[in-house]
C-alpha cells in the first residue's frame, strides 16, 4: 500500500473520529440531524468544487447513476444503524458494524472487483478487524439477556455491516468505472439523501428549524468532517485496493477509544489499548 493512500486514510480516520467526539449526542435527533447534516455537507463541499477541479472528467450518466445509488445506501446505512442503537446495547452493535463491514467488503473486493491482496496484507487486514471488534466488545455486559434468543445488538450490527459493505463496494465501482471526481460526487450524494430525508420528515420542519438554531454549530461541523472523511476515502481506493482502504478507515474506532481512555477516563483501559495494539500492528502489516 503507498504511503500516499495511507496518509489518505488516516486523514480519513482522524476526521472521522473528530466529527463522532464533537457531534456525540445530537444523533438523537434522528431525521432532523440527518437532513441537517446532509444540506450542511451538500452547501459547505459544493461550495468547494470550483475549487477543487469540479467535475473533471466524470461521465455525466455513470455520475447520476452512482450518486443515486449511494445515497439510497447511505440513507439506509444511517436508518438500520439508528435502529439498532435504539433496541440493542451501544457497544455491542458498533463492534459489530465496525468488524463486519470491512470483513464483507474484503471479501465483496476479491471475488467482484478482482483485488489480490497480498498474503501479509490480509493478514493485516485480519488483525485490524479483530481489534476493532474487540475494542467495541470492551463494555459488553458479561451477562446478556437470557429471554432472547437471538442479540438484537449482532443482528442490526450485521445488517449495519452488510450496509457498509454494500457503499463501500458500490461507491468504489463507481468512482473508477466512471472516472468521477470525489467531492462532487459526494455532493450529489449528499442532495440525494436530503430529498429522502425530506420525504421522512413530513411536518417536522419546525422542529428541524428549532433544532438547527440550536446546534448549527455542531452541525456545521459535521457538514464538514464527514463528507471529509469519505471524500479521501474515495481518492484512496483509486490509488489502492478497497480490500485494504476499507479495514484501514476502521482506525477511527481506535481514536475514539484512546479519547475514551484519555479524556473521559473510560474503564478497562488496558483492555482498550491492548486492543489498540493489535489494529496498530495490523496497520503495519498493511504497510509492508
Amino acid at each position: 500500500m503507498s504511503a500516499l493512500a495511507l496518509v489518505l486514510v488516516f486523514s480519513a480516520a482522524v476526521a472521522h473520529a473528530v466529527w463522532n467526539v464533537i457531534a456525540h449526542g445530537i444523533s438523537r435527533a434522528g431525521i432532523s440531524f440527518l437532513w441537517c447534516g446532509a444540506v450542511a455537507g451538500a452547501v459547505i463541499w459544493g461550495v468547494a468544487i470550483p475549487f477543487t477541479g469540479g467535475m473533471q472528467q466524470s461521465d455525466l450518466t455513470g455520475f447520476l447513476i452512482g450518486v443515486g445509488v449511494s445515497g439510497a445506501l447511505h440513507v439506509v446505512y444511517m436508518l438500520v444503524l439508528q435502529h439498532g442503537y435504539r433496541v440493542g446495547n451501544l457497544s455491542t452493535v458498533y463492534a459489530t458494524a465496525r468488524g463486519s463491514g470491512p470483513f464483507l467488503a474484503v471479501i465483496a473486493a476479491i471475488v467482484m472487483l478482482g483485488e489480490r491482496p497480498s498474503g501479509w496484507a490480509l493478514v493485516g487486514v485480519a488483525a485490524i478487524i479483530a481489534g476493532v471488534v474487540a475494542l467495541g466488545l470492551v463494555d459488553r455486559p458479561s451477562r446478556g439477556d437470557t429471554g432472547r434468543r437471538v442479540d438484537p445488538s449482532l443482528v442490526f450490527g450485521l445488517l449495519t455491516g452488510v450496509a457498509i459493505a454494500t457503499y463501500t463496494i458500490w461507491d468504489t465501482h463507481a468512482v473508477r468505472e466512471w472516472h468521477l471526481a470525489p467531492i462532487p460526487y459526494m455532493v450529489g450524494t449528499c442532495v440525494m439523501e436530503i430529498l429522502i430525508y425530506s420525504v421522512m420528515l413530513r411536518g417536522r420542519w419546525r422542529e428541524t428549524a428549532t433544532f438547527a438554531r440550536f446546534q448549527w454549530r455542531r452541525i456545521v461541523v459535521f457538514g464538514f468532517l464527514s463528507p471529509l472523511s469519505y471524500i479521501l476515502i474515495l481518492i484512496a481506493v483509486t490509488l489502492a485496493p478497497v480490500a485494504l482502504v476499507a479495514p484501514l478507515r476502521e482506525i477511527s474506532v481506535v481514536l475514539v477509544s484512546l479519547f475514551g481512555v484519555l479524556a473521559l477516563k473510560e474503564s478497562r483501559p488496558v483492555a482498550r489499548l491492548g486492543a489498540s495494539g493489535i489494529v496498530v500492528a495490523g496497520i503495519v502489516l498493511l504497510a509492508l
